[in-house]
């Protein structure tokens, strides 16, 4: 395990990396929020959804989640379908235009970091996307754990 000051440090960069993501705002187009541009990622990432499981990956709660998908669907960029097992419940699904701003979104973004991180050797980037997502797999795991005991509990 970690030393307490190892720990410190990371509270310290952590609170640092709200430079690099505020850079990376900027860089939106100025009809995408960051909080689109996340509802537009997650979607590309896991496909149609819930809008209960994006909340869930969101890590907010609905009416926020319902704000960003009104958004996203007010610029077409997703459909909001029936969802067939449930029919009080909507299918999240990507639009070709959605997938066109997930590509824009991409293609800024990488420009950005490979700009950013031109002295970086690729191992580096590496290292630092693998610890990136063991770090996010660490909150992700912790969460769903607390999620499931919390649902448990309200239902016992």
């Amino acid at each position: 395990m970690a030393e307490q000051a190892q720990y410190e440090e990371l509270v310290r960069q952590f609170s640092a990396f709200g430079a690099v993501k505020r850079e990376m705002g900027r860089i939106l187009p100025p009809e995408c929020s960051g909080g689109s541009a996340t509802v537009l990622t997650l979607l590309g990432r896991y496909g149609d959804m819930r809008m209960s499981r994006l909340a869930e990956l969101l890590a907010v709660d609905m009416s926020v989640t319902s704000r960003h998908v009104a958004h996203v669907a007010g610029r077409g960029w997703i459909e909001r379908l029936p969802d067939p097992t449930d029919k009080r419940s909507r299918i999240l699904r990507l639009t070709p235009a959605g997938h066109d701003q997930i590509g824009e979104l991409s293609r800024r973004t990488t420009e950005l970091l490979t700009h950013r991180l031109a002295d970086w050797s690729d191992e580096e980037v590496g290292q630092l996307a693998r610890l990136m997502g063991r770090l996010r797999d660490s909150f992700d795991a912790q969460r769903t754990t607390q999620h499931t005991t919390h649902h448990t509990t309200q239902h016992t």
